[in-house]
């Protein structure tokens, strides 16, 4: 099994007696991490699955039908804990959750783990308000599968870069693994090209023909799956939603809409550019990735969405575990030129990453850019190995197998 980082910081006792929600793409692992915690509090009966007909009728017959089970549990430590897996799916859940909460959660725990639903929910009049923290699963990094434990990045970034340049260690068969099998859990155990075929296969039509039928009309399924069918050619480019209306002969503001149900589907995510000016950033096109990057054939394409979903995963669990607010973006200047990705740190550019097949010299606008945000550090992240060198004060290269180890 691989140790996920976000089950040593979704548990930790600095987050008081919150509700801890736990979102992400179908099948990365949510309910084994809450398993495998409610395992190691001896509160493994605490799990309630209200996919499960018999969990939902128990509910019926008694709104508080798992107490009787929660105090015959003697929990390792002092606190009991409990998991209503999928219980988004029930009609007001919210209310539900609520009164769990307000009637147990000062002595006991609560998990609550979904996807799409209960994301979309979470983010609407929220009467849970104050009541829980969310944590954000990703499909599996280069570090958890290598077994290296999550650290916090040191305040200068150049400082996090040369902690990686002090210690020579290269993941290459792992990382060939990640770009060709995905991120996510299954298919990677497996490292079988028949299971990941199938895998692949039934996960989008499982996908788009259950999570999303509750997310839009049922005639519109077919139009999110030519979406699926474009979007891979349109990675590494901001998306230009005009040029997708004339694809799939449909509105500007209805394309709109596809992609913000493939959002919260855990599709695709998308970076907006980089602007000092927040509204003038939110108005220009983003760039789009996708979750799983093998679905993109283009290496340099691939390669790029990989690294894009490394950065995103990584920023998630910094801000997740309270350190700090941490953001992805990318840098477009005047004559179009662009620098991949832009980490901001509390708001502050932090560190700037390109992506690339192989080495090669740090080109003009790159070095342009970094003078603008402040002489921030820049790292050049290839594919090719054995790759590891400081080009310059705040410029570095490196193999993505070291970096991200």
């Amino acid at each position: 099994m691989i140790k996920r980082h976000i089950s040593k910081i979704a548990f930790l006792k600095d987050f008081g007696r919150q509700m801890r929600f736990i979102t992400g793409p179908r099948q990365t692992g949510k309910t084994t991490i809450a398993k495998e915690f409610l395992k190691g509090q001896n509160c493994l009966k605490l799990y309630y699955n209200w996919d499960d007909r018999k969990t939902r009728d128990r509910y019926i017959a008694d709104y508080h039908f798992f107490v009787e089970e929660l105090y015959n549990i003697k929990p390792l430590e002092v606190k009991r804990w409990l998991c209503m897996d999928e219980i988004h799916k029930y009609p007001e859940w919210k209310n539900v959750l609520k009164d769990f909460f307000d009637s147990f959660g000062e002595e006991n725990g609560f998990i609550v783990t979904g996807s799409a639903r209960l994301d979309m929910m979470r983010r609407s009049g929220d009467s849970l308000a104050g009541r829980y923290f969310t944590f954000r699963l990703n499909p599996v990094t280069l570090r958890e599968l290598t077994d290296k434990p999550f650290n916090e990045p040191p305040a200068d970034a150049d400082d996090w870069i040369m902690e990686k340049l002090d210690h020579p260690i290269y993941k290459k068969k792992e990382l060939s693994a990640l770009l060709r099998f995905s991120g996510f859990p299954e298919p990677l155990l497996s490292a079988s090209d028949r299971f990941y075929n199938k895998w692949r296969t039934d996960y989008i039509d499982r996908l788009i023909r259950e999570d999303m039928r509750d997310l839009t009309r049922v005639q519109e399924l077919e139009n999110i799956a030519t979406l699926m069918y474009l979007l891979p050619s349109k990675i590494t480019s901001p998306l230009s939603i005009n040029s997708l209306t004339s694809d799939i002969k449909c509105s500007f503001a209805t394309v709109s809409n596809y992609l913000k149900v493939m959002e919260l589907g855990y599709l695709i995510f998308r970076i907006s550019p980089y602007s000092k000016k927040i509204a003038r950033s939110l108005t220009k096109e983003k760039k789009v990735y996708f979750f799983d990057w093998t679905r993109i054939n283009d290496s340099g394409a691939q390669f790029e969405n990989y690294i894009a979903v490394e950065l995103k995963t990584l920023l998630e669990l910094w801000t997740d575990a309270g350190i700090g607010t941490f953001d992805l973006h990318f840098i477009r200047d005047r004559d179009g030129k662009e620098t991949d990705f832009l980490i901001l740190r509390d708001r502050e550019p932090w560190l700037m990453v390109e992506a690339k097949l192989s080495s090669s010299t740090i080109d003009y606008h790159h070095r342009k850019n970094r003078n603008t945000l402040g002489g921030i550090s820049f790292v050049q992240v290839v594919r090719q190995e054995n790759i590891a060198e400081k080009r310059e004060d705040g410029l570095y290269q490196m193999s993505a197998s070291r970096f991200f180890a």
